[in-house]
C-alpha cells in the first residue's frame, strides 16, 4: 500500500512533497559496476553485436542516462570518487599508480603527486550505509585501498587492491584472494552466487549491495562455448572481439541471475538498482562509436559510460538526456535515506531526476595532472598517439566541453550537441565560449585546491617524441 501512496504524491502533490514520503523508507541498494564496459556495448545503447537481454529488459524498466559519467577516465581514480563522492582533490587518487607513465623522454613536466588508496578517515559510501542501519557487502574489484572492511563493509569477497585477475584469472584457480567451490568455475558466476547468498542472508534487514565486476577488463577471458559462438556471427564495425562479446553475455546473464532472486524474494519493489561502468571502454577492444577515443581519455568514449536506475512502482522508466555524474550516486542516495545528514560532498542529488523533475543546470569537471601512455596509437582517438592522457582539465557546460592542456596550454572547444565526436575543435572560431569556459575552469581549480604540474622535466627530448610520434603513426 505505502508505494501506491508514493506514487499517488508523486503525481498530485509534486515532487518536493513526495520526497518528505521517501525519506522515510529504507529501501536495499544495489550497484553493480561492470569495469572497463564501453558505453556502446550493449544491445540497450545500440550494439548490434553484443547480446545483452537482461540489461535490455532492465532498462525498458529504468530510467535510462544517456549522457552519464564517470568521475575519471580510468579504474581507481573513478572508483574512489563514486565511494567517496568527492574528487580526486580531496582522495587524492588521479590514476593508477604510477602518475608518469609513458617514456620520460616524451614527457614536458613532472607528474603531480598521486595517491595510492584513499585515507582511511574517509567517510566513504560503505560507512554512510552502516551507520544508517544496513548491512553492506562488496564482491569484485575493490581497488582503492587493501581492505574495503575499513571502510564500512561487512562482508568482502574477492576485493583488494588488486585491479585486475591476471593472466588465466577469471577461471578457478583465482589469483585474487578466492577459493574455487568447483573446479574451473568463472569468476563472474561466482561473484554473482556470493553476492545471491548475500541477499537471502540478509532479505530481512536493509542491506547495501556493492558488486563490481573484475569483468570484463582484460585479460580478455570468456567462456569457450560462448567464444565460439561470437565468432560463428557477424560483426559491426568496431565490436568485433569474440572473446571480448562472450565476457558482456556472461556478464549480462549475472546480472539477470540477481535481479531474477530479487524477484523471488520479493525484494524488488524495495530495492534501488544502479547499473554502470567505471570508465570508458577501450577502444582497442570495442568501439564507441560516434564517441571519440577510450578508457583513459577525456575526450567522450573515455569517460562516458551506461548508466540505469530502477526502483520499481517508484522511478517511472524512460530516457534522461542531462548530464549527471556518478559522483551523484552518493549525495542521491544520501537525499533519499538520511536527508540531514550534513554530508559535505562534491556531486549532487539527482533524485528530482528521479522522479521527472528538472535539476538545476550546472557544470561538470574533470582533472588530471598525470600521463597515461597509449594503448594502441592507430586506435586510440586521442590528441598525439602517445599518450591517452597528457596533464589538464575539462568542463563540460550545458552542450559545451571544453579542454585544457597544461604542456602547451592547448585548448580544444566542442559542442556535443551538433559534434559528439569531437572532431571540430572551436576554439579559434568561438573565442567568447572558449574564454568564458576557461575562466569557470580556472575557478573551480582554485577553489578545489586542484594540483597544476608545471615543473619541467630534465629528461624531456623534443627530438626523441618527434621520432616517437613518426614511429608510431606509421
Amino acid at each position: 500500500m505505502k508505494k501506491y501512496i508514493v506514487l499517488f504524491l508523486l503525481l498530485v502533490g509534486g515532487v518536493k512533497d513526495s520526497f518528505a514520503q521517501l525519506k522515510s523508507t529504507k529501501p536495499n541498494v544495489v550497484l553493480i559496476n561492470v569495469d572497463d564496459l564501453g558505453w556502446a556495448d550493449l544491445g540497450f545503447m545500440g550494439s548490434d553485436y553484443y547480446e545483452t537481454p537482461n540489461l535490455d529488459k532492465l532498462s525498458r524498466e529504468s530510467k535510462v542516462f544517456m549522457n552519464a559519467y564517470a568521475g575519471a577516465s580510468n579504474c581507481a581514480p573513478s572508483r574512489a570518487s563514486m565511494i567517496t563522492g568527492r574528487y580526486p582533490m580531496t582522495h587524492g587518487v588521479y590514476t593508477v599508480d604510477p602518475a608518469d607513465r609513458g617514456d620520460k623522454r616524451t614527457r614536458k613536466l613532472f607528474a603531480s603527486p598521486n595517491s595510492k588508496v584513499i585515507q582511511d578517515s574517509l567517510y566513504t559510501l560503505g560507512k554512510f550505509f552502516k551507520d544508517q542501519g544496513y548491512t553492506t557487502g562488496t564482491f569484485g574489484k575493490w581497488h582503492i585501498s587493501d581492505d574495503p572492511a575499513i571502510h564500512g563493509f561487512d562482508v568482502n569477497i574477492g576485493g583488494s587492491h588488486r585491479g585486475h585477475p591476471g593472466k588465466d584469472g577469471y577461471f578457478s584457480p583465482y589469483n585474487i584472494k578466492l577459493e574455487p567451490v568447483v573446479e574451473g568455475e568463472y569468476l563472474t558466476d561466482r561473484l554473482t552466487n556470493e553476492a545471491i547468498t548475500f541477499v537471502k542472508n540478509n532479505q530481512e534487514r536493509p542491506f547495501f549491495l556493492y558488486l563490481p565486476f573484475y569483468t570484463v577488463h582484460s585479460p580478455l577471458q570468456g567462456k569457450p562455448d560462448l567464444v565460439e559462438k561470437y565468432q560463428n556471427k557477424k560483426s559491426s564495425k568496431g565490436q568485433n572481439n569474440p572473446v571480448y562479446a562472450a565476457m558482456i553475455q556472461s556478464m549480462d546473464e549475472n546480472v539477470g541471475k540477481l535481479l531474477s532472486v530479487l524477484d523471488g524474494l520479493n525484494l524488488t519493489d524495495n530495492t534501488l538498482v544502479i547499473f554502470t561502468s567505471d570508465n570508458g571502454g577501450i577502444r582497442a577492444t570495442s568501439y564507441q562509436d560516434p564517441l571519440r577515443a577510450g578508457k583513459g581519455s577525456y575526450y567522450e568514449g573515455g569517460i562516458r559510460v551506461p548508466m540505469l536506475v530502477k526502483w520499481q512502482n517508484q522511478i517511472k522508466a524512460g530516457i534522461e538526456n542531462t548530464p549527471v555524474t556518478q559522483m551523484d550516486f552518493y549525495p542521491t542516495i544520501q537525499a533519499l535515506i538520511a536527508p540531514d545528514a550534513g554530508i559535505k560532498l562534491d556531486g549532487q542529488s539527482i533524485l528530482p531526476l528521479l522522479f521527472d523533475q528538472e535539476l538545476d543546470e550546472r557544470d561538470l569537471f574533470w582533472h588530471f595532472p598525470i600521463y597515461l601512455e597509449a594503448y594502441d596509437p592507430k586506435e586510440d582517438g586521442s590528441r598525439d598517439p602517445l599518450f591517452r592522457t597528457r596533464p589538464g582539465s575539462v568542463i563540460r557546460s550545458g552542450d559545451w566541453k571544453l579542454h585544457q592542456y597544461f604542456e602547451d596550454g592547448g585548448l580544444e572547444l566542442y559542442n556535443l550537441k551538433d559534434d559528439p565526436s569531437e572532431a571540430n575543435n572551436l576554439a579559434s572560431s568561438n573565442h567568447e565560449k572558449t574564454k568564458d569556459l576557461l575562466k569557470k575552469l580556472e575557478k573551480w581549480r582554485s577553489e578545489n585546491g586542484a594540483p597544476i604540474p608545471t615543473t619541467k622535466n630534465p629528461d624531456y627530448d623534443p627530438a626523441f617524441e618527434k621520432s616517437a610520434v613518426e614511429k608510431a603513426v606509421n
